[in-house]
């Protein structure tokens, strides 16, 4: 199990891990590895090298990075994993790289059919022009293009509160995307990849803000949210949108998982707001209550992952000799 990680998600990440640790069955026999916020690697709770944690990875059967953010959900660690040769659940570097950075994955997503939130990208120093602001029009929501969590995401009703908007979003990236509100149901849907290969959809879970603006990180994470599983839809709209969630699974080359959030506008396309290939993992998490409500249950889950990736691994070929020194 590898969790922690120095990004702004590192409790989260800590969250997750217990849940997933707390749901494993009696058969595995779990390798505790955190990396501290301040990079430090810890082995069952020991401080080592990073050399030394290389070592410890390169010797298990399967990793579970159960890992938010930058530092861990954005290809870095599995870019180490593949490395060192040892299988691991969930989605590979480029995807990971992909999904974790919002403005690739719009483009990605677009060049496939899907339709996206209209948006401006900032780079460091620069800011909307005039032009700009009046074709995104008001309210816009800035955020980080490399963050989760909704970490430094502000709503941005009057042109006058973009610059501390945008003072925010660079604590956290200096990569910023300004997009307009669409005004929509807000909808998410779990995408699960079977060791057969066989990807799934699962139901559309709905999320109701109870006491936010929007679906902010004490939202996420204070319960200022409310699911509902499946959401109150017809048919064909469940239908569009787990297809179009499973068409954003194949548009980034993922594997394993992952969830897509939604806009649902009256009568209208569904819009992909982003996605997240590694969600969130707590036993109050969407993505496994979504599973949940589908009928398989949170070791199950964990027990599909875990054999899809080392089914997926049993095809490649690994690195011989293991960690090259």
């Amino acid at each position: 199990m590898l969790f922690g990680g120095r990004s702004g998600e590192h409790e989260v990440s800590r969250k997750s891990a217990a849940s997933i640790l707390a749901n494993l069955g009696p058969a595995y026999r779990v390798t505790e590895v955190l990396i501290g916020r301040d990079g430090q690697w810890h082995v069952d709770g020991v401080p080592v090298r990073f050399a030394d944690a290389l070592d410890v990875l390169a010797d298990q059967n399967v990793v579970f990075p159960a890992l938010h953010g930058p530092y861990g959900e954005d290809g870095t660690v599995q870019a180490v994993l593949e490395w060192i040769g040892v299988p691991y659940v969930g989605n590979g570097v480029l995807a990971s790289a992909a999904g974790m950075d919002k403005a690739v994955t719009k483009t990605l997503l677009a060049a496939d059919g899907l339709r996206i939130a209209a948006g401006v990208t900032l780079r460091t120093g620069e800011h909307p022009t005039p032009a700009d602001q009046e074709r995104l029009g008001l309210p816009v929501f800035v955020k980080p293009a490399r963050a989760g969590s909704s970490l430094g995401v502000s709503r941005v009703d009057a042109w006058w509160q973009l610059p501390e908007a945008l003072s925010v979003a660079r604590m956290f990236d200096s990569k910023v995307l300004i997009e307009p509100a669409v005004n929509g149901r807000e909808v998410d849907v779990a995408v699960l990849e079977h060791p057969d290969g066989r990807v799934e959809a699962g139901p559309p879970l709905e999320i109701t803000v109870t006491g936010a603006g929007f679906f902010d990180y004490d939202a996420k994470y204070g319960g200022g949210a409310r699911f509902q599983i499946p959401a109150d839809l017809p048919a064909s709209t469940t239908e569009a949108l787990q297809d179009r969630a499973i068409r954003a699974f194949h548009a980034l080359g993922c594997r394993g998982l992952i969830r897509v959030d939604f806009f649902l506008p009256d009568g209208g396309e569904p819009v992909v707001n982003e996605v997240n290939t590694f969600p969130g993992f707590t036993s109050a998490s969407q993505y496994p209550q979504i599973w949940e409500r589908a009928g398989i249950g949170y070791a199950e889950l964990l027990d599909i992952l875990i054999a899809g990736a080392v089914k997926g691994r049993s095809g490649r070929s690994a690195v011989p000799g293991g960690v090259p020194r």
